[in-house]
């Protein structure tokens, strides 16, 4: 007969063998495997680190309905996703604005950039207001049909509405010319 511990042991060992049930690290920062929004649960499709000029920037996770490593089906999808990035260092609302402004220039027509003017400028205020983000600081962007959400160590700060921005600043991690090819790779589980 098998003792009682000895099936616990082996339920605990089997439980923590099935993958998604442990949360992911990555330089050092935990990143849950799952996560609830708006009522959706989403799962971590990938996670990695943000670089510039061999500099840690961020630990970007993105989460998603279910687990894909196909770009497009991400951006196109009308329900809930959300990009995390976990701050690596102190910055200041310009400069965390600029980079993502700069991953919606290299992503996006000039055309499209400018039907998306006010959204664009709408998306600009809200991360200003967050002001100087320091080491440790998360900032969320929630993406649904609706449009944008953003939010700072967990509290909201502002919505964008409109699906056509949150594809446009989706593209900032996996369009075609992203802010960090390793980091796109990541996010898509690779």
């Amino acid at each position: 007969m098998i003792s009682h511990s000895f099936r616990v042991a082996a339920l605990v060992a089997a439980l923590l063998a099935v993958p998604g049930l442990r949360a992911a690290e990555v330089a050092g920062v935990k990143v849950d495997d799952r996560i609830a929004v708006a009522g959706s649960d989403l799962v971590l499709n990938g996670a990695g680190l943000r670089t510039k000029v061999f500099v840690k920037v961020y630990v970007g996770a993105l989460y998603a309905g279910q687990k894909t490593n196909n770009a497009a089906s991400l951006l196109d999808a009308t329900g809930p996703r959300r990009m995390t990035m976990r701050l690596m260092r102190d910055v200041d609302s310009d400069a965390l604005y600029g980079a993502l402004a700069d991953g919606l220039k290299a992503n996006n027509s000039e055309g499209e950039l400018a039907a998306l003017k006010a959204q664009v400028d709408q998306f600009a205020a809200l991360m200003k207001k967050i002001g100087n983000a320091r080491t440790g600081d998360t900032v969320a962007i929630d993406f649904n049909a609706d449009g944008v959400g953003v939010s700072f160590n967990g509290e909201s700060r502002g919505r964008v509405a409109g699906a056509p921005f949150g594809k446009a600043l989706l593209k900032v991690w996996l369009g075609e010319n992203p802010v960090d090819g390793a980091l796109k790779k990541a996010l898509l589980g690779g």
